[in-house]
């Protein structure tokens, strides 16, 4: 995988929460694009991204809806789902959509650094 490849796309409705996922990203050596919301990802569709890290709750379309959207449409980007509301329905709609991951907000930066080592290899 070229560094080029190396891109996640950050989607979340929370501006705190986009800006400080992406520094954290950045400092792993990895490439980040930022949105705030699933449809703005969408509209984006020259976007070639190798990962999401995607919130579930957010107005408009949920994480789990972009996930499926993207499944429907062949194999997506690796996908890390976020959700300050994890519960068993969440994690099992998310896993049997393909996600890598699914992490419960607040989440240790550690926990985050696993999930794209997983993607990415080791960071």
């Amino acid at each position: 995988m070229t560094p080029l490849t190396r891109i996640v796309a950050i989607i979340d409705d929370d501006h705190h929460v986009r800006s400080a996922t992406s520094s954290l990203i950045r400092s792993l050596g990895l490439h980040t694009l930022t949105f705030a919301s699933a449809e703005d990802f969408l509209e984006a569709d020259s976007v070639d991204v190798t990962c999401i890290v995607s919130d579930v709750q957010m107005g408009g379309m949920s994480g789990l809806d972009l996930l499926a959207n993207l499944s429907r449409h062949g194999s997506g980007p690796a996908t890390i789902i976020m959700t300050a509301h994890a519960t068993d329905h969440i994690r099992e709609r998310a896993e049997s959509l393909g996600a890598v991951a699914v992490l419960e907000k607040p989440f240790p930066a550690e926990t985050l650094v696993e999930a794209l080592s997983g993607v990415f290899g080791p960071l």
